[in-house]
C-alpha cells in the first residue's frame, strides 16, 4: 500500500474553498485503487492542511496520476496554494486484517 500526503498553508479564506473542493470531489467516482482518503487540520497551525490518501498499489497511484494534474492538487490550487507532495510506501499497520 502507497500513502500520499499534499499540505499546503492556505492563504486566508483558502480553507473554505480547499473544503468545498474536496467535498465536491467526494461527490463522483474516485479512481482505482484509492483505498481512503482524509482532509486533515493543523490543530496548532490552522493555515496548515493535509490531503493524505491510500492507494491499494504503487501501480494504482501511477495510473491516477497519468491521467493529468491530480485531483487533490487541483484543489489546494483553487484555495490559492502550491501543495507539497510526499509519498510514503506503508510498512506495516494496526489493526490487522484477520484472514
Amino acid at each position: 500500500m502507497i500513502l500520499t500526503v499534499l499540505e499546503a498553508q492556505l492563504p486566508s479564506g483558502g480553507a473554505e474553498a480547499l473544503q468545498a473542493a474536496y467535498a465536491a470531489a467526494g461527490t463522483g467516482p474516485l479512481p482505482p485503487g484509492l483505498v481512503r482518503t482524509e482532509l486533515v487540520r493543523d490543530v496548532r497551525d490552522a493555515a496548515r492542511w493535509r490531503i493524505q490518501t491510500w492507494w491499494a498499489s504503487r501501480e494504482a497511484l501511477d495510473a491516477m496520476r497519468g491521467t493529468g494534474t491530480p485531483a487533490g492538487v487541483v484543489m489546494f490550487r483553487a484555495a490559492g496554494a502550491e501543495p507539497a507532495l510526499s509519498i510514503f510506501e506503508v510498512v506495516d499497520g494496526l489493526p490487522r486484517p484477520t484472514p
